[in-house]
């Protein structure tokens, strides 16, 4: 699992615990020829140097020793380290489906998807309530365009290859409005599916700003 947040060591010190799964990450990138991992995650490769943008932000992994950071800064924290590399080991270039799913619908997110409604979509409804304006606005800021679902919905890039379609549905005086996160069906061809649901609730976070 992806985890966030460093966790307590036996001596009471933080430690990260993402440090084994970057090992494991950049072990096998290494084995992997550069210009494949572009093609199939649609990164740039520039030299040794791939560049892609997560969640509206830039970024650049070294080829050789596979650490992320953006472009001229520091390196980035095992966390956002951890969700870029994943997506380009998992990456395999499947063509967008052209159908939305929703979170249920990814591998194992049946258990998980009450949760995921609970701290990602439904924040949107309770920041916006009866007037859905200013997530129109806010979907628009991030540079999402618009799709035929529900009564607003925008599809948002949050990485080269993973779409994101945001969706809201007006209430009235009786009934609630309330809002979904869908994702395209090949998902599961570019992230692991706890891995979506970080990038799920993080460009709820943005819009929400």
């Amino acid at each position: 699992m992806l985890q966030d947040q460093p966790g307590p060591g036996a001596d009471g010190k933080s430690i990260d615990r993402l440090v084994p799964r970057l090992a494991g990450l950049r072990d096998a990138l290494r084995w992997m020829p550069p210009d494949v991992i572009a093609r199939r995650s649609r990164a740039v490769l520039k030299g040794k140097t791939l560049e892609l943008d997560m969640l509206f932000e830039p970024y650049t992994i070294d080829t050789d020793s596979f650490v992320v950071g953006p472009p001229d800064g520091p390196e980035a924290s095992s966390f956002t380290q951890a969700l870029i590399l994943t997506y380009l080991h998992t990456a395999d270039g499947t063509p967008d489906a052209g159908r939305w799913i929703g979170f249920r619908e990814l591998p194992d997110g049946a258990f998980y998807h009450q949760a995921f409604q609970g701290y990602a979509a439904d924040r949107l409804a309770r920041q916006w309530g009866l007037e859905p304006a200013g997530f129109a606005e806010a979907c628009q800021a991030l540079g999402g365009y618009s799709v035929d679902l529900g009564d607003v919905g925008y599809r948002l890039r949050v990485l080269p290859r993973v779409d994101l379609a945001v969706v809201y549905w007006l209430g009235d005086d009786n009934l609630p409005s309330r809002a979904s996160i869908l994702f395209d069906a090949n998902a599961p061809h570019y992230m692991v599916t706890d891995g979506l649901a970080i990038l799920g609730s993080r460009l709820v976070d943005k819009l929400l700003r």
